[in-house]
């Protein structure tokens, strides 16, 4: 079988996977999941690293050419190593980055650098100990600050992802945008999405215009910088600070006229749309013993049926903005 690109109808190609490996965290972290955490799948009902191994060498073969590694918090899962040594192998592989919350990345460091992983982005929504508590409902900040610090020494492309809340953090901004002065790193200001894993959601106040004012009325000179056409995040720096920083228009959705993405949970659901249910279960199609040509099929017809944006995804099911985004995998 000839492989096919991943392109959807209105001609965007998918170039980009995001894996999630597990739905499991160690954190608690309130936009994500409830304090009690969720009902996490069975480990039977996860894909295995193989099933993942074999997908990603599939997803490769039809275009994908970077890998994202999500979860919930990726380290948790036994085994993550040796899988990532085994999928930087793959033909067509030029990229793979991981999201993870910061907690196990210090130990990790030696093993990423050896397989040339150097793109870590790290969820840190405050950098004021009690708020990260609050928010996390976790007292790990010093360590994941360390870690910080501890990856750029290190030479990491080192992003930090900053969820923001009315009455959470945003006294947090500024001192997130300082923290680009002296540190040649990225911070991304994301605006709150409904995944929480409750039925309860706000549309957020700080939308990506109201945090761009907020800064502006702070730094009144602001320089745009240019992103990757596919890129969800608005990219700004600072005039003779060392990093940048980031605004992601999650809830409002700008970016997905070019978006380039598709997901796969760690139960095989995969999605063409975060806001969108899921279009096949190929957990389900592999286990059924479907070959490496049925499995490319399913693939292609749920591309094709991909939606225009992420406000026509959500119209499709009202289940997925209910489910907490450790399982959706972000």
């Amino acid at each position: 079988m000839e492989n096919k690109l991943l392109i959807d109808k209105y001609g965007r190609q998918l170039t980009y996977l995001r894996l999630s490996v597990t739905d499991r965290c160690n954190f608690r972290c309130y936009y994500c999941m409830p304090e009690e955490g969720v009902n996490f799948a069975k480990r039977s009902d996860l894909l295995s690293f193989n099933e993942m191994y074999l997908l990603s060498n599939i997803f490769c073969s039809m275009g994908v050419s970077k890998i994202r590694i999500t979860g919930g918090e990726p380290f948790v899962r036994a085994g993550l190593i040796p899988f990532l040594e085994n999928i930087s192998a793959i033909p067509g592989l030029q990229e793979i980055s991981i999201t993870s919350n910061g907690s196990f990345t210090t130990k990790n460091i030696l093993a990423l650098k050896e397989m040339g992983i150097k793109k870590i982005n790290l969820s840190l929504d405050s950098l004021d100990r009690n708020r990260f508590y609050e928010i996390t409902r976790r007292d790990s900040f010093e360590s994941v600050y360390a870690g910080v610090f501890k990856l750029l020494e290190h030479g990491f492309d080192v992003k930090l992802n900053c969820v923001l809340a009315e009455g959470k953090n945003t006294e947090d901004i500024i001192p997130f945008v300082e923290l680009t002065k002296n540190h040649d790193l990225s911070v991304r200001f994301l605006e709150e999405m409904p995944f929480n894993g409750s039925d309860s959601f706000a549309v957020p106040i700080w939308d990506h215009k109201e945090v761009y004012r907020y800064i502006n009325q702070h730094f009144p000179v602001i320089h745009k910088l240019e992103s990757e056409i596919s890129s969800t995040s608005v990219n700004y720096k600072i005039p003779g600070y060392k990093g940048s920083f980031g605004i992601i228009p999650s809830f409002s959705r700008t970016f997905c006229g070019t978006c380039n993405r598709i997901r796969l949970s760690a139960t095989g659901e995969l999605r063409t749309c975060l806001y969108g249910p899921a279009a096949v279960n190929l957990r389900d199609v592999m286990r059924a013993g479907a070959s490496e040509e049925e499995i490319q099929e399913e693939i292609l017809a749920a591309v094709s049926m991909r939606a225009k944006n992420g406000f026509e995804a959500e119209a499709l099911s009202n289940e997925v903005a209910h489910k907490s985004m450790s399982f959706l995998g972000g």
